[in-house]
Order: C-alpha cells, then structure tokens, then sequence
C-alpha cells in the first residue's frame, strides 16, 4: 500500500512538473515573441516582464500593458462601430498581417523560432496523427481532403512569422484601426500563406451562409477580394493557389474539432453543456468546405 501511494505521488509530481515546463515554455516564447515585435509596424501590447517563479503566481505569468478598445468576437462590436471604421480596420488588418509578414525574423530576434521549411507538410504530419488518432466515425470527405491536400501540395516560397490564429477575435480594435494583435502561442516560422487563407476563413461576408454571427459579415467590412488584392500588392506574394490554404485551414480545424468532440465524447471534459451532435457535425462541415475549394 505505502509503495502504490509512494509511486502515485512520484506520478503526480512528475504531470505537475512537466505541465509547469510545458507552461513556462509556451509563457516564455509568447514573451518572447511579443517583445521581439514592439516597436515593428505590427501592434503589440507592451511587455513588462517574465515571471519564471511558481512561487509567485502558481504558475509562469508575464505582464503585458492595458491596450484600449473592443475585441470582434461577434457581431455585437462590430455593428456599435461606424462603417467607415469597419472597412479602415478590415484594410489595416491585411496590412498588418502584410507588415507581420514582411519582417525578417533574424532583424528581430526570431530566426530560431522554428523550422522555416516544409510548413504545410510539418501541419499535415501533425494533425494526421490527431484525426486518425481521435476518429470516432468516419467522415469521407476529411479523408479525400487529406489525399488531395497531399497530392496537389504547392512549393513553399520563403518563409515568414506565421502568427498561426489570425482572426478578428485575436485583435484589438480601436478608432477603425488594430491596436493590438493578440494570443501568439501558434506563433512560428513558415509559409505566411497559410495565414492569409485562415484570415480568409474567418472573413465571411453579408449573407453568407453560416455566418450570422460573423463579425465581418455587418455591412462595411472590405470583401475577400479586396482583401486579397492589398496583400498581393504589399508582399509581392502570388495568391494564384490561395484555396488550396483555405482548404488546408478547414481540414486542420475539422481534425482539431473531432480532437475536442471524442474528449467531450468519453467524459474527458468534466460534466459542461455541450450540442454534441452540434460539434460532430461541424466537423463534417469544416470536410465539405475544404473539399468544396480543394476540387473548385
């Protein structure tokens, strides 16, 4: 008996242990990153400094300034903003994430961040593993999709800060203008174009089907199109294969989301309210719109 709690207490010291270093790291690179960007054209909050002390908080922190403004998680901020404000910000959103783009992780401090090549084939290898690790059920067009993603796989053209989840719910919004991008812990190097296909994603218009709730989709909002024209013309960047990343971003979420649903399906999650058939079929959605874009 005293051996068996001896070794569950070894255990459980060594999850703590390993969560605390998990949890350092992500802190630490987040940190990181953010500070190596303050002062660059892209917005930031400021930093003020690492805690690497347990002891202080329970847990690795780091202090950030108080930036001002609304967050468009929905349609609610976006529809209190004049609609100039909304199409000044939709354009100062492309140019940041033009300008984040632009910036030579080695001027900044960056360089090591992580692999600059092969990005899409890294992501695919990943998330693979997740969805066939995770399936429940099975899904013909996540498995079409991955065979088509592997097939037609364009030839990565340099390579940039990835900011991995750019979407208006990571922003700051204040005077029709970012004043601050936030939650870089996908942060990475790699092919920039994956971010302009998720930005894409999450930049649905009025009407769209799926969208009511979107905050782009209040009238104001500059369209995709334009979207992308700004970003051609800034970087220099073709987006001649641009639905081939907007495919990639929806299979990747349909693997993320099955991830979630199995560990809310075998009580992983505690006891929360959830539309489990809901969450199942939006995992079927995310397969149709990257199949959808994969075969137009």
């Amino acid at each position: 008996m005293l051996q068996s709690r001896a070794r569950e207490q070894r255990i459980m010291f060594a999850s703590r242990a390993r969560e605390h270093r998990i949890m350092l790291e992500c802190r630490a690179r987040e940190h990181r990153i953010v500070s190596a960007l303050s002062g660059s054209s892209v917005p930031v909050a400021p930093t003020h400094g690492l805690c690497e002390d347990a002891d202080v908080n329970e847990a690795p922190f780091y202090l950030m300034g108080f930036v001002s403004g609304v967050v468009l998680h929905d349609q609610r901020p976006a529809q209190k903003m004049r609609e100039v404000e909304r199409r000044s910000f939709g354009l100062h959103a492309i140019e940041v994430l033009s300008d984040l783009h632009l910036i030579d992780p080695d001027d900044v401090g960056l360089g090591q961040l992580g692999r600059k090549e092969a990005y899409i084939e890294r992501q695919l290898k990943r998330w693979t593993k997740q969805w066939e690790a995770t399936k429940t059920h099975e899904i013909p067009e996540m498995d079409e999709s991955l065979r088509l993603l592997h097939q037609d796989l364009p030839a990565q053209v340099g390579a940039a800060i990835v900011h991995g989840d750019y979407r208006p719910g990571n922003m700051i919004v204040a005077d029709g203008r970012m004043a601050a991008l936030l939650d870089w812990e996908l942060c990475t190097l790699g092919d920039p174009l994956a971010d302009v296909g998720y930005m894409l994603n999450n930049w649905p218009s009025v009407g769209e089907p799926g969208a009511e709730n979107a905050p782009t989709a209040v009238e104001g909002f500059p369209e995709r199109d334009e979207i992308q024209e700004r970003y051609e013309a800034a970087t220099g960047r073709s987006l001649e294969r641009i639905n081939y990343y907007r495919a990639f971003s929806h299979w990747r979420l349909g693997a993320i989301t099955q991830g979630v649903y199995k560990r809310y399906l075998v009580g992983a999650m505690g006891k929360q309210e959830f539309d489990l058939a809901a969450y199942k079929e939006g995992i079927s959605v995310r397969a149709r719109s990257a199949l959808k874009l994969l075969k137009g």
